[in-house]
């Protein structure tokens, strides 16, 4: 409360009816460094997306399925109302609460034009005016904000990349020519961190470089970082063709490219609108359309594929010990959630090639699994106990690949319910994991399939059932998703996505199973010309076989079941201690 009346008397001192704190960098990433988390500051929110609105006589926090209850265990309900940024977005809440005369500020650097756009139409709804602020009130009175991140910018070696940046630049100047365009600016780290072969360690969890980037339709580029960031392994590694400059003098690029009229493609949906603004004004032809490293770096090339592979191996061993060992102590009911986060964590790090964690472990016992993105906290921290459910959702960075599993596990015995419920999400897990369709197929024209077994009983479930992976790079990676609806991009082979339907019972239980998958070819041939897509699932981990009610599966998802689970245990055997090959071999039991 006090900090939100702090806030409440800075934007009253700058003329301000109210401001808009979103989760978000001037990168917009989703994981952002300290210093930007301006929301979980101000709210003590601290999910990976959300968005506050503060006025003179409300404030209210909007965040989405995934983080409904969380939210409100860490928000001052009498302070903040939580709202869900589906069901009621921002830009159509704010013409009920806003009077005419009323002036909203925002930071430009934290919104795309696209979502400025929607707010100035909201605003103009009410008769009230959407005013960009030069400096964050936040950081006004965030006395203690921590410093901005300085990591070396480090090199990516070809051995994981597969493509050279030269080669990659090279590639996508030829799009830029054929649309008659000079400058794509890239503001979204890991496009830079794609093109350039280079990785950072600016912020928790993704390897990014933060920075801006100017490719030219000659094939070079323009790379700004702040100068302690620089190494001569840098420079020698980006060549002569990738100008480093300060980025302080990133505006005075912008501005030089106005004055030759220069255009400019930026894309609306990832690019600060601070940016096409200026371009703007200094007389830029902006050119609106998607960031031109969006898709070729959703689309894995063969070493990247191969490195996923490998990566993946690495990291079933190190959850097969965990899941080993969690077997024998679980039952005992002393275990708590970080005491269970902590020996999984530390099965990973002694993997060859282990960076970091892809984000922080999800370990969530009984009601706390109803959190999507529950995590563990001294404060907050259940013990594994006897008939209970117990949901964990993790995942490494590795030189070769990024990972992200999710098991839900039976503590003791479990429910007729549980195992109902878990058995279902494992059919649409199977259905889609086995799904075949045909070129230009979307994630939307799939999700079903993983939600149907649930439908037809009435029970769903609050997030997408998939997201896009990167390569030694972001663990939500876009244009590809698999969700309910509006999402027009194809898959196509290459790409990574998860397949994670789940479950959730409010003060409960919360199931999800999720493995990673690759589109690939199919062998399908009707002789029609048309090309068909399948996935290739990487995850190997068995599924817990005590929770799965037998009677649900049909003798294709038995099959399923049964050739995955030798899968694991034939390529995960060899990498494990004698006890953990003991265990699964038990946990992959064929079952008739």
């Amino acid at each position: 409360m006090e900090r939100l009346q702090a806030f409440r008397a800075e934007i009253t001192r700058r003329g301000l009816s109210g401001f808009i704190v979103p989760h978000a960098d001037e990168y917009q990433n989703e994981y952002v460094p300290a210093c930007a988390e301006r929301l979980a500051w101000l709210t003590g929110f601290t999910g990976s997306a959300g968005t506050a609105v503060v006025l003179a006589g409300e404030a209210a926090i909007f965040v989405d399925g995934r983080y409904t209850l969380q939210v409100r265990s860490q928000v001052d309900l009498q302070a903040w109302t939580p709202r869900h940024l589906i069901e009621e977005p921002v830009h159509l809440w704010l013409p009920a609460v806003l009077r005419p005369g009323d002036t909203l500020g925002y930071d430009p650097w934290l919104h795309t034009p696209q979502e400025v756009k929607q707010l100035k139409e909201a605003c103009a709804k009410a008769g009230a005016m959407l005013m960009p602020c030069e400096s964050n009130p936040v950081d006004a009175v965030w006395h203690d904000r921590p410093a901005v991140p300085a990591a070396k910018v480090v090199p990516h070696d070809l051995a994981y990349a597969g493509r050279s940046s030269d080669e990659k630049r090279h590639k996508l100047s030829m799009t830029l020519k054929n649309d008659e365009i000079g400058v794509a600016v890239l503001t979204a780290p890991d496009s830079i961190a794609w093109l350039l072969n280079v990785r950072g360690n600016d912020v928790e969890y993704t390897p990014l470089p933060l920075g801006f980037a100017l490719l030219h339709r000659d094939a070079t580029a323009s790379l700004f970082l702040e100068t302690n960031k620089v190494s001569d392994a840098l420079v020698s590694h980006l060549g002569p063709s990738v100008r480093i400059r300060p980025v302080s003098e990133f505006q005075d690029a912008l501005d030089r490219l106005g004055k030759t009229g220069e255009r400019v493609l930026c894309d609306p949906t990832r690019t600060a609108s601070w940016i096409p603004e200026c371009l703007t004004r200094s007389g830029a032809r902006v050119i609106e359309g998607e960031d031109p490293c969006l898709l070729p770096k959703a689309c894995k090339n063969v070493v990247e594929i191969n490195g996923a592979r490998k990566a993946q191996k690495r990291d079933g061993a190190a959850v097969c010990e965990f899941l080993a060992w969690l077997s024998h102590e679980a039952p005992k009911g002393k275990l708590s959630e970080l005491d269970a986060q902590a020996y999984l964590d530390a099965c990973r790090r002694r993997q060859p090639l282990w960076r970091d964690m892809s984000f922080p472990t999800i370990s969530a016992a009984g009601p706390n699994g109803a959190i999507v993105h529950y995590r563990a906290t001294d404060e907050q921290c259940r013990r594994l106990e006897p008939g209970t459910l117990y949901l964990v959702d993790s995942g490494g960075q590795y030189l070769d690949g990024t990972t992200d599993i999710t098991r839900t596990i039976a503590v003791g015995s479990p429910t007729p319910e549980c195992r109902d419920r878990y058995t279902r999400v494992l059919k649409g897990h199977i259905a889609l994991a086995k799904a075949t369709f045909p070129k230009g197929t979307t994630g939307a024209q799939l999700d079903t399939l993983a939600r149907r077994p649930l439908w037809e009983v009435g029970l769903d479930y609050d997030h997408g059932t998939g997201h896009g992976v990167g390569s030694y790079l972001g663990v939500h990676e876009g244009p590809q998703r698999i969700s309910k609806g509006g999402h027009t991009v194809a898959l196509q082979p290459g790409m990574i996505l998860s397949n994670e339907p789940g479950y959730y019972k409010s003060g409960e239980y919360g199931i999800r199973l999720e493995n990673l998958v690759v589109v690939t070819p199919a062998a399908t041939d009707n002789g029609d010309g048309r090309e068909w897509f399948d996935f290739e699932t990487i995850t190997l981990v068995p599924f817990d076989a005590s929770l799965i009610d037998w009677s649900l599966l049909n003798a294709v998802e038995r099959e399923w079941l049964n050739a995955y689970h030798a899968r694991v245990r034939e390529i995960i055997g060899p990498l494990v201690d004698s006890s953990t090959a003991a265990w699964l071999e038990q946990a992959t039991e064929r079952i008739t």
